[in-house]
């Protein structure tokens, strides 16, 4: 007689059937192996909400997680019970929420930018002048396939980014030409592939299966291929996937020490530059918040703090006289 899965293999076997990304699947395991850790290997179906307040406070009190980790615990639990065991939890009002701090985004000037893109190579520099002339985060860059590249039209098509939303963005002109060069190669490097046998990429079901061809064509290719290849976590499966994103986080940090600047630049520093310079450039805020994939405008808003000369456009009683 077969032995029923293991929790964790129910839990991962349910994200897959709700389509769930790779990402948000490992982080809700960790957290409720975390969860089970916390009430000594007690199986969750003999706990409930005092339990979970319990783990979460811990997180905010003992652990001092930022709100947003908290909140992905939480997520990650009542996943546990509403979708696996089938269970609703009381509401969790004892919960001691941990604070969210409010930061202002770290925005590189026009001057500043220049130099850092200067100093990435390759691939690399690349991904750095969509991130800052595309407005794209890091891993949209990384998963863009050969088709979502518009060149006539000059745009990008970035899909199932945050909130599981496609959207269209800016390609910018400068980066045309060094694009389409690094695609040829590309190309050279996936009909290779296929001579061997492979050649083959990962899709999102729902496309796998409305195009069952699509995985081994050169329109679904990742425009960013690993160099190496590797094991498909969930399927076994050995094909090229698209580059790491430690690669460029770190050609980023060496970037920013080589033109001297001093502010922590990360690749989401160049997302919020571009949103800041397109609003400098006059573009209204409904524009970028829709190049951008923002869901509400009020996170928009945040880069119009840095529009103004100086701290929030003020004069300094030290200049007026």
């Amino acid at each position: 007689m077969d032995q029923p899965p293991k929790l964790l293999d129910q839990v991962r076997h349910k994200i897959r059937a709700l389509h769930y990304s790779r990402r948000t699947e490992d982080a809700y395991a960790d957290w409720i192996k975390r969860f089970i850790l916390f009430h000594g290997k007690q199986h969750p179906s003999g706990l409930g909400a005092p339990e979970v307040e319990a783990f979460l406070t811990d997180l905010a009190v003992r652990g001092q997680v930022s709100a947003s980790t908290q909140n992905q615990a939480k997520s990650a639990i009542l996943f546990l019970y509403r979708e696996v065991l089938d269970t609703e939890l009381a509401w969790l009002g004892k919960v001691v929420a941990a604070k969210q701090r409010q930061r202002l985004a770290v925005v590189l000037t026009r001057t500043e930018t220049s130099p850092l893109l200067a100093s990435l190579k390759g691939v690399h520099a690349l991904l750095g002048g969509l991130q800052y002339g595309s407005g794209l985060r890091l891993l949209e860059a990384l998963r863009l396939c050969v088709n979502d590249i518009e060149f006539e039209r000059r745009e990008i098509l970035v899909r199932d980014g945050k909130g599981a939303k496609d959207r269209v963005t800016v390609l910018p002109e400068s980066i045309v030409e060094p694009l389409q060069r690094h695609l040829r190669k590309v190309k050279v490097l996936h009909e290779e592939e296929l001579a061997v046998g492979r050649g083959d990429v990962y899709l999102p079901f729902a496309l796998e299966r409305k195009y069952q061809n699509a995985p081994r064509e050169w329109a679904w290719q990742y425009v960013f291929p690993s160099h190496k290849l590797s094991t498909d976590p969930r399927s076994g499966v050995v094909r090229r996937q698209h580059l790491d994103e430690k690669g460029l986080q770190r050609a980023v940090k060496q970037a920013a020490l080589h033109a001297g600047i001093h502010k922590p630049s990360t690749p989401h520093t160049l997302r919020h530059s571009f949103s800041t310079h397109m609003l400098g450039n006059g573009y209204d805020i409904r524009t970028v918040q829709e190049l951008l994939g923002h869901s509400d405008v009020s996170t928009t808003m945040i880069y119009t703090h840095v529009l103004n000369k100086g701290g929030r456009g003020v004069k300094s009683p030290l200049d007026a006289h």
